[in-house]
């Protein structure tokens, strides 16, 4: 499923060999994983730097047709939801990529525009799924970081880009400068470069070249997400590592840390009902896993609106009018 509009098919964050040119919403890699050297890119100035310093070298990025509109997604720096529109058919489309309603420190807030087809990211799509308000959850952040790194060393995973800037500048805010791992370290420096001011040491990548000199307890970030970072510091120091992690999918699985906390960038069903609410779609297509983007497509059906779940490839031209006719 793309976009044939101002000369181009476009795909949407997935690999399409139909297409000539792809529409990349942020820098994660699950949504640039199909992309290859020499292929052009529409995206955020900001989504091709990140891009380019986590490997993606290479890519082309050029100005979007005067029929695309480019819309704030407030899910990490630089991302961005599409906004399309057919001059031979009048359909509108949105299609939001991830997106959050909540607003983040580290990444703009989201804009919204009203469409007459709405696709719609699945991420979290389950009614037992809400969120905890955002300034709850911080607050409980800093509250442990103050608390536990007087004990030990605290030592959060966080992916490095996105969640582990937001943590650093939650860090900040308490008067505490963590430590980070050198991959974060990375994209730290293109936030720096965006405005987006952040406090940190680096000890290199993962935990080669941890500074054995510092003195007392500190807080670290670290992309990784297994065990052995948190031994080799135990065993540096010679203290206790309070392990934790911050993520959504906290509210839905034991993640083997000390402590989780539920901070997403992405929003739950409560938030997407709301997006819905503002762009006043005609009909809604969800996207993501199988699993995901049937579940949000019956809850949303539950709730009243006309949700259908659709997987993103194939060859389904996005602004042609049958996706609405044959729908309602």
């Amino acid at each position: 499923m793309g976009l044939a509009t101002g000369g181009y098919n476009i795909s949407l964050d997935a690999r399409d060999p139909e297409s000539n040119v792809s529409f990349v919403s942020h820098a994660h890699s699950d949504h640039t994983a199909g992309l290859r050297k020499g292929r052009k890119v529409i995206a955020s100035s900001i989504t091709w730097k990140l891009m380019s310093a986590r490997g993606k070298k290479g890519t082309e990025l050029i100005r979007a047709p005067e029929e695309i509109e480019l819309l704030d997604a407030g899910h990490i720096l630089g991302s961005k939801q599409l906004l399309a529109q057919s001059e031979e058919t009048g359909i509108s489309i949105l299609y939001s990529g991830d997106y959050q309603m909540q607003v983040s420190e580290v990444a703009e807030r989201i804009e919204i525009k009203e469409a007459d087809v709405l696709i719609l990211d699945s991420t979290y799509p389950y009614k037992d799924v809400i969120f905890d308000h955002r300034e709850n959850v911080i607050d409980a952040i800093q509250k442990y970081l103050s608390y536990k790194s007087e004990k030990g060393i605290v030592l959060f995973s966080a992916y490095a880009l996105g969640k582990a800037q937001e943590l650093i500048r939650i860090a900040n805010e308490v008067g505490i400068v963590p430590v980070v791992d050198g991959r974060i370290a990375e994209m730290n420096e293109i936030y720096v470069e965006s405005g987006i001011h952040l406090e940190y040491f680096s000890f290199g990548s993962d935990s080669e070249g941890i500074d054995t000199e510092i003195r007392g307890n500190f807080v670290g970030i670290t992309s990784s997400h297994t065990g052995k970072v948190e031994q080799s510091i135990s065993h540096a120091y010679g203290r206790r590592v309070f392990t934790a992690i911050a993520t959504g999918f906290a509210k839905m699985s034991n993640l083997g840390k000390d402590v989780q906390f539920p901070l997403s960038d992405h929003a739950d069903l409560a938030q997407a009902k709301e997006y819905i609410e503002l762009c006043n779609p005609k009909i809604i297509y969800t996207y993501g896993g199988r699993e995901n983007s049937i579940a949000m497509a019956e809850n949303l059906r539950d709730s009243g609106y006309n949700a259908h779940p659709y997987f993103l490839g194939g060859k389904t031209n996005l602004l042609d009018s049958s996706l609405i006719t044959q729908r309602v």
